[in-house]
């Protein structure tokens, strides 16, 4: 399993956060604002059933009270990093 680890007490300094490119550099501000590291949103989508980008987008949304873009970019690091 990859493990994610961003932000304040999950390991990284801050510099090493403000280095992430891509949707990765979304991390620190989800897990702030939403108070769960991004292991543990990595670790829902993947006990979700094989289902579609947009129904996992979907999901984080209404189950879970994310914002459109903060689940969107998660989906899309999940599916990455598994070849979706």
């Amino acid at each position: 399993m990859i493990s994610y680890r961003v932000g304040h007490g999950s390991g990284y300094s801050l510099a090493v956060a403000e280095q992430l490119k891509g949707p990765a550099s979304y991390f620190p501000s989800i897990e702030k604002k939403y108070g769960m590291p991004i292991a543990h949103w990595m670790s829902l989508l993947d006990a979700m059933p094989p289902v579609r980008h947009s129904e996992m987008v979907a999901m984080l949304k209404s189950d879970h009270g994310l914002g459109h873009g903060h689940a969107n970019t998660l989906v899309a690091q999940f599916r990455a990093n598994r070849k979706l």
